[in-house]
């Protein structure tokens, strides 16, 4: 052990070589070997030279080396550690974001683009939802350097804390720094429980997002029922007040046949046959009217024909006396 405790003072107190020591020729590479066995022989010569109490101080002095690397390994680990769950962290946060970015950008955009294929709305809807994007990520731009401000200033603010603890540091002792571990330890525990906590309520917004997504659909879904409904819901209304109309206009016809009817009827009451005899009479002066009526129209004909011969003697002697007038011009 004192041993790997003098190797390890001689390289802390060894400096690292350069470049051109490293170039040195074959004879200082075996001065500088000879010269580190000659070392390490005095070490080992003087091993033999010390008491127990040295070597239970170099004892000593190692462990609590050794416990000053393991504690700063623990340090740099923990930190390590910090910083991936950070990266992580923020990796699923943006994850996130980008997953409700595509959801809104779908919904807004996506489907009334599909609708609208080669409109000028569709192109400016899709500008106004860019420079609306852009907007609220230079607004969140701002709001993010201001906390950088702020946690800048708290920074300075620590560092500063920082520096007057290590300077009133000199004067802690043992039973500070063991309560200090303790309390690191209690904090490092209630950092894992939230941690826990974080994780379960992660997981478990993950399950709300996707029973909201679900009721989303089912919302777009009921809502494109909804707009059917009312289209059919109206149509039906279209077709009811026709209906409507049918039905007065039917009504009044049969207002009107129902009168024409009751006329019918008080007429056909009000009927009486005439006698017999008398229907004989007016069948025989009927009957001798027809005839009558015959007689003449045969008296019409045959003055119609007679007409006709009078109307063509007529215009013969018309004819002939136009003739006899243009040879008399003619012979005078």
């Amino acid at each position: 052990m004192f041993e790997k405790y003098y190797s390890k003072l001689e390289s802390r107190d060894q400096r690292p070589l350069r470049l051109p020591e490293i170039k040195r020729p074959g004879t200082d590479f075996a001065q500088m070997r000879g010269r580190h066995k000659s070392k390490s022989r005095a070490g080992i010569e003087r091993t033999h030279c010390l008491s127990v109490d040295q070597k239970c101080e170099l004892v000593q002095k190692e462990l609590e080396d050794i416990k000053d690397e393991i504690r700063h390994l623990r340090a740099n680990a923990e930190r390590d550690l910090q910083y991936h769950e950070a990266i992580i962290e923020e990796a699923e946060i943006r994850w996130v974001d980008v997953q409700k970015e595509v959801h809104e950008f779908e919904k807004d955009i996506l489907k009334t683009i599909s609708k609208k294929k080669g409109s000028i709305l569709a192109t400016q809807k899709v500008m106004k939802y860019f420079e609306d994007m852009n907007r609220r990520r230079d607004n969140m731009k701002e709001k993010l350097c201001l906390k950088n401000v702020s946690l800048k200033v708290q920074r300075k603010k620590m560092l500063l804390q920082l520096r007057q603890k290590e300077e009133v540091g000199d004067a802690l002792h043992d039973v500070d720094f063991q309560q200090l571990k303790i309390e690191n330890a209690q904090l490092i525990d209630t950092i894992d429980t939230k941690n826990q906590e974080l994780i379960q309520l992660k997981l478990s917004s993950g399950t709300t997002q996707q029973v909201l997504n679900s009721y989303k659909t089912r919302l777009t879904r009921a809502l494109e029922m909804s707009i059917s409904l009312e289209k059919e819901i109206s149509q039906r209304k279209e077709l009811l007040e026709k209906i409507e109309r049918e039905i007065l206009q039917a009504e009044g016809d049969r207002a009107k046949d129902e009168a024409l009817n009751k006329k019918l009827r008080r007429q056909l009451s009000e009927f009486r046959v005439p006698p017999v005899m008398l229907y004989v009479k007016e069948k025989v002066l009927n009957g001798d009217l027809e005839k009558t009526i015959k007689v003449w129209e045969r008296k019409v004909e045959i003055a119609e024909m007679s007409l006709k011969g009078y109307r063509k003697d007529w215009n013969k002697m018309k004819t002939t006396n136009e003739q006899l007038l243009a040879i008399g011009s003619a012979g005078k």
